[in-house]
This record gives structure tokens, C-alpha cells and sequence, in this order.
């Protein structure tokens, strides 16, 4: 059976490529999904990609995926700010990779805090877009479907 990897993007970043592209870069979200998508198949996998400016409509993909194998999350904002995202992670058994396309680190300092982190197989922060790529490899790894 096909495994199944969620990759999940949360508010404005379906606004990649046009929203503050010295912080994010210029790429689009639709770019990295390709690409991403791409990967997959030539593993035999399948992607199921999901963006969404609310936070009950990522809950909600969230828990109707719940058979998915791996998830592959940027939060945004709501890594800093939803203890209802992180209690929906909690209640899934799905392992989970959070990527963070700028070094939350070196900004705003509410930013430095992750409700996600905790429950997270691992993060990648501050890697530009290349952050999603590698958190894929991760995945296939985890889950043998190839190694580096």
C-alpha cells in the first residue's frame, strides 16, 4: 500500500512568492508542492497537500487524514499561538516534521516559542524553502522509502 505524507501550510502561506520576500524568498507554494509531489511519485508515495488561513480547517484535514503516515508541517502564526493545533497533534498518532521557512530565532521574540515543537519528530528552522525538501527526505527515511 502507497504510503501517504500530509504536507500542511497555515495562514497567508499560500501567499509565498509575493509576501515579504526578503524574509521567505520568492518561490510560491504551489512551486514547492510540485516539486515535493514530484519526489513522491518517483518513490511510489502520495502527497496530499492542504493549505489553510484557519485554524479549524487544518484541524479538520488533520482529522480526516488521520491514517496518513507522516505529516510535514509550517504552521505559521499558529505554531505560536494554537494549543488547538497542538491537541490535535496529540490525539493522532501520526508523526509530524515542523519546517519553518525563516530562523524564528532571529525575529520577534513571540516567535520563539512552539506549541508544536514538543510533539515533533524534529524541526527544521531557517532553511528557506529547501527546509520542506529535506524535512521530505526525513519522511522517506523514517518510513523506508529511500535512503540519503
Amino acid at each position: 500500500m502507497k504510503k501517504r505524507i500530509l504536507l500542511l501550510n497555515g495562514p497567508n502561506l499560500n501567499w509565498l512568492g509575493k509576501r515579504e520576500p526578503t524574509i521567505y524568498g520568492n518561490v510560491s507554494l504551489s512551486s514547492i508542492e510540485e516539486k515535493m509531489t514530484q519526489l513522491c511519485k518517483s518513490k511510489d508515495c502520495e502527497l496530499i497537500c492542504f493549505q489553510s488561513n484557519s485554524e479549524g480547517g487544518l484541524i479538520d484535514f488533520l482529522q480526516k487524514e488521520h491514517t496518513a503516515d507522516y505529516v510535514i508541517i509550517n504552521a505559521g502564526a499558529y505554531t505560536h499561538t494554537s494549543v488547538a493545533l497542538r491537541d490535535c497533534f496529540a490525539s493522532l498518532t501520526i508523526p509530524f516534521i515542523e519546517v519553518h521557512i525563516s530562523n524564528v530565532y532571529q525575529r520577534e521574540n513571540f516567535r520563539h516559542t512552539s506549541y508544536l515543537s514538543p510533539l515533533a519528530q524534529g524541526c527544521l528552522i531557517g532553511l528557506g524553502v529547501e527546509g520542506y525538501i529535506l524535512a521530505l527526505y526525513k519522511v522517506f527515511s523514517d518510513l523506508n522509502i529511500a535512503s540519503l
